[in-house]
C-alpha cells in the first residue's frame, strides 16, 4: 500500500504560497486595517460613553436632556466629547486608509519610496488647489479643540458665502452641518468660517419690547410686566431655569405713537426660546387685564440705547444690548 508523502505535498504548499503570496498579504493588509479600525472605533466609543455617563451619573440624570437643569459645564463637556469622538474617528478613518492603501502598492511592487518622492512634486505642484483642504482641516480642529462649538449647539455662522444659523448635527474634519429652523441642512466648509456665534453656551437673555400708548402710565405698565415675570420665574417649572431675577431696564425708545418698554430675563441657554415666547403670551394677557392696549410702531423719534444707565439695582450692560423684535 502506498503512503502518503507529506513532504511532497508541504512543498507544494510553500511553493503555492511563494508564487501567490502577494495577493494573499494584500488581503492580509485589507482585513488588518478592517480590524484596526473597528478597534479603535470602539475604544472611542467606549470612551466617549464613558466621559457621557460619568457626567450623568455625577448630576444624577438618565438622559442628556435633562443635564439642560444642571450646571452649564457638564453640557458641554458632553457635548464636545461626543464631538471629539466623530473628529477622532474620521482621522481614524482616513490615517488607516492612507496606511493600507500604501502597503497594498508595495505588495504590488510599486516602488513607494519613488511613489513618495514623486507624490512629493505633485503636491508642491497641487499645493495652491490643496490648501483649501488643509485649511478646512486645520481650522475644523482648531474649533473643535477651542470649544467654539459642538453637535447640538445653537449657533450663527458666518461664512465667505453668507450667514447659517441652526443647530450643529456634525462637526467634521473638512465640513461642519448644520440644520436651520426649516429643516434644510446646509454644509459648511470649516475653512470658509469667519465668525461663529454661539448660543448655546453659558446663559441667554431673553429681551421683550412692549410698546405701550404714551398716554398709559409707565409706572403701572412696569410694574406688571414685573410682577408677570417673575411670578412665572418662581413656578416649579422655570424656576431652574431662571438663573437672576427679571428686571425691567424702563423706556428703551419713545416715538410718537408708544413708548417702548424693555424687560429683560436671564435664562439657560437650552430654554431662552420656549420662556420667550410662553412670557410674550402671559405680558399680553397681564396687558389684557390691565386696559392697555399694544399700539403699533410707526416711527421712531428718539432711540433709549444711548440714554443713561437705569435706577440703582440693574443689570444692564455698557454696550447696546442685541435687537429683539417687539412682541
Amino acid at each position: 500500500m502506498e503512503t502518503f508523502d507529506w513532504a511532497a505535498f508541504w512543498a507544494a504548499i510553500g511553493t503555492f504560497l511563494t508564487t501567490y503570496d502577494a495577493p494573499f498579504r494584500i488581503v492580509g493588509v485589507i482585513i488588518g486595517a478592517m480590524v484596526l479600525r473597528v478597534i479603535l472605533v470602539v475604544i472611542i466609543r467606549r470612551v466617549v460613553d464613558r466621559v457621557v455617563s460619568g457626567v450623568k451619573k455625577s448630576q444624577n440624570v438618565d438622559d442628556t436632556v435633562e443635564l439642560n437643569a444642571s450646571p452649564l459645564y457638564a453640557v458641554r463637556v458632553v457635548q464636545r466629547t461626543r464631538t471629539m469622538g466623530s473628529v477622532l474617528n474620521n482621522l481614524v478613518t482616513w490615517g488607516i486608509v492612507s496606511v493600507a492603501f500604501v502597503l497594498i502598492l508595495g505588495e504590488l511592487n510599486f516602488s513607494v519610496t519613488a511613489l513618495i518622492a514623486s507624490a512629493g512634486i505633485l503636491g508642491a505642484a497641487l499645493g495652491f488647489g490643496a490648501q483649501n483642504v488643509v485649511k478646512d482641516m486645520l481650522n475644523g480642529l482648531f474649533m473643535v479643540f477651542e470649544d467654539q462649538l459642538g453637535v447640538g449647539d445653537i449657533v450663527e455662522l458666518q461664512s465667505t458665502q453668507g450667514p447659517v444659523g441652526g443647530v450643529v448635527e456634525t462637526v467634521g474634519v473638512r465640513v461642519t452641518q448644520v440644520r436651520d429652523v426649516g429643516g434644510t441642512l446646509w454644509y459648511v466648509r470649516n475653512g470658509e468660517i469667519i465668525n461663529v456665534g454661539n448660543k448655546s453656551q453659558g446663559w441667554a437673555r431673553v429681551i421683550i419690547d412692549i410698546p405701550a400708548p404714551y398716554s398709559s402710565d409707565v409706572d403701572a405698565v412696569q410694574q406688571v410686566l414685573l410682577d408677570t415675570a417673575q411670578a412665572m420665574a418662581d413656578e416649579p417649572e422655570y424656576k431652574r431655569k431662571v438663573l437672576e431675577k427679571p428686571e425691567v431696564w424702563g423706556i428703551e425708545s419713545i416715538s410718537a405713537e408708544a413708548l417702548v418698554i424693555r424687560l429683560v430675563m436671564k435664562v439657560r441657554t437650552a430654554d431662552q426660546f420656549d420662556i420667550a415666547r410662553v412670557l410674550r403670551l402671559r405680558l399680553k394677557l397681564a396687558l389684557d387685564q390691565l386696559g392697555v392696549a399694544v399700539p403699533s410702531l410707526n416711527r421712531v423719534v428718539m432711540d433709549g440705547l444711548a440714554s443713561p444707565l437705569p435706577k440703582s439695582g440693574s443689570r444692564r450692560p455698557s454696550a447696546a444690548p442685541p435687537e429683539d423684535s417687539d412682541l
